[in-house]
């Protein structure tokens, strides 16, 4: 039977691997951005990403969201390949609550589209649908901590 760490560690692969394709998609729009491009999308229900990516809903404080989106990445990528390494279940608390900022910041970024630009970028919603994976990854790392808290105590 797999050990708590073990399933910790696959967890933290995944959340790397989730990450990674999150990096590059948030790095795809940043780089657009900075070149002042603007964004095409190719597939038909998503075809405006130049509305949403150019709208004054993209910046924070004058900092792109995509370059905010492309930090939380980079930085779940680098919890993860901690937790890998050092396999501190302390770390791996912090690391799954932490992707409940990649969520809540994806909701918000979805409702804008749905509800005040009406119009969606297939590269937001992927984002989106990064965050919402590496949330469920980071609830199962939570729920398996939990878990094994609470075994000592059913062991008696």
């Amino acid at each position: 039977m797999p050990t708590i760490q073990h399933k910790i560690k696959l967890l933290a692969v995944a959340l790397a691997i989730i990450g990674f394709l999150g990096f590059l998609d948030a790095s795809y729009l940043s780089i657009e951005h900075f070149l002042g491009k603007t964004v095409e999308c190719s597939v038909s229900i998503f075809s405006d990403c130049g509305t949403v990516t150019t709208s004054p809903y993209a910046k924070i404080l004058g900092i792109p969201v995509a370059y905010l989106g492309m930090l939380y990445y980079l930085s779940i990528i680098v919890l993860s390949i901690l937790l890998i390494d050092k396999k501190n279940l302390v770390l791996a608390k912090y690391t799954a609550l932490y992707t409940t900022a990649g969520l809540i910041a994806s909701a918000y970024f979805v409702f804008l589209q749905a509800f005040i630009l009406e119009a969606f970028c297939l590269y937001c919603m992927l984002s989106a649908a990064s965050s919402t994976i590496l949330f469920l990854l980071g609830m199962r790392m939570l729920q398996l901590l939990r878990n094994e808290k609470r075994a000592p105590l059913e062991r008696t």
